[in-house]
């Protein structure tokens, strides 16, 4: 490793508590976020490489941003609380028609607003299925957010009210004014969900290291000794369930708005639902990290390796590029799975790990 722990002390309870505690990892997210948030605009100002190409946001980063929100979500219920949910993309839905018929119906709401009471019904909308989980758990709490699933799909096909009785099914989102600011250009959609990326990773990475974090886990571990600790599987559950579907309902409504601009409910199916879930299995169960490793397994690496051929002046069919594609992307699955079940959170903290050690052995 480049740099080592010995050497920095902390010196108050603050400093130890830190999200980086280490100087150099603190540099490092700081330049991280700068090229994020300057350097990305500044290569599609000037038109430098891919970033000056309208696909790199329209097609990787705006989706994985959404994607990664979303996961983050998933993983405060599942990987954090150790609620099994296969719902995810029914409180994306909700997030979403909750924001459209808010901006539709409320004269001058603002859209910000907008998008955050989406998520806010999104949350009353999970903390009513996720009454079950106080009674039930495991493969039997799947199969009731299944249901929620199916419950929403209906719902958003067959109450005309929610669509505003468009004949097709189809809406339109409203025009992406952020007080005066309008995210017309693909990089500015993307600045949007940078921001929103940003405070929501933030804001959950200090709520797992907290109480309420700790009590996620103690539930996840073993409710029934945690219970005995004093701690309130009532509050604790139905907290999971509130936070992690507004996240994921604020993710719903970046994914409406912001991405695809006109939506039908087929992009909030059990698909999206299951996408989701391998997200967090694949990046790491209780990792806010692990959600945005996992987003970007699932939706970049297939793009990937679609355009591999072309950059090395192969021709190859497009039916056989599919079905490699899906191959390859399977046997990858399957091995990580095999070699490290926790995910690529978990490799990258093993990783740092031997680089702290190098060259010792031991």
């Amino acid at each position: 490793m480049f740099y080592r722990e010995a050497g920095q002390f902390k010196t108050s309870y603050a400093a130890d508590m830190a999200v980086f505690p280490l100087r150099q990892d603190r540099i490092f997210v700081w330049l991280f976020v700068l090229f994020a948030y300057a350097g990305v605009p500044l290569l599609a100002l000037f038109n430098v490489g891919p970033f000056g190409q309208d696909y790199i946001f329209k097609g990787i980063l705006v989706p994985l941003l959404i994607l990664s929100l979303a996961a983050i979500g998933l993983n405060i219920l599942t990987g954090y609380c150790g609620q099994i949910s296969l719902g995810a993309g029914a409180f994306m839905g909700i997030g979403a028609y909750a924001a459209y018929n808010i901006s539709l119906r409320v004269p001058g709401m603002p859209l910000l607003f907008s998008i955050l009471l989406g998520g806010g019904v999104s949350a009353l909308a999970g903390i009513l299925f996720g009454i079950p989980s106080l009674r039930i758990k495991g493969l039997y709490l799947a199969v009731a957010t299944l249901a929620a699933q199916f419950f929403f799909d209906w719902v958003f096909i067959r109450i005309g009210w929610v669509t505003n009785y468009s004949s097709s099914g189809n809406v339109n989102a409203p025009k992406l004014d952020f007080f005066g600011w309008v995210a017309e250009r693909p990089v500015d959609r993307y600045i949007v969900c940078l921001l929103f990326v940003t405070i929501f990773a933030l804001l959950a990475k200090n709520l797992v290291r907290g109480n309420l974090g700790r009590q996620w886990m103690a539930i996840r571990d073993m409710d029934i000794a945690a219970e005995i600790m004093g701690i309130r599987p009532l509050y604790a559950k139905l907290t999971a369930f509130a936070i992690s579907s507004f996240i994921i309902g604020v993710a719903g409504a970046l994914w409406a708005f912001v991405h695809l601009g006109s939506w039908e409910p087929l992009a909030f199916d059990i698909d999206r639902s299951t996408q989701i879930l391998f997200m967090i299995i694949i990046g790491g169960l209780g990792s806010i990290l692990g959600s945005f490793l996992g987003a970007a397994f699932i939706l970049v690496l297939p793009i990937l390796l679609d355009l591999a051929p072309t950059w090395f002046g192969v021709h190859i069919s497009v039916q056989t590029v599919t079905n490699l594609t899906f191959i390859i992307v399977g046997a990858l699955i399957c091995a990580l799975l095999i070699y490290e079940p926790r995910g690529f959170a978990r490799l990258w903290a093993i990783a740092k790990e031997k680089l702290r050690l190098w060259p010792y052995p031991y």
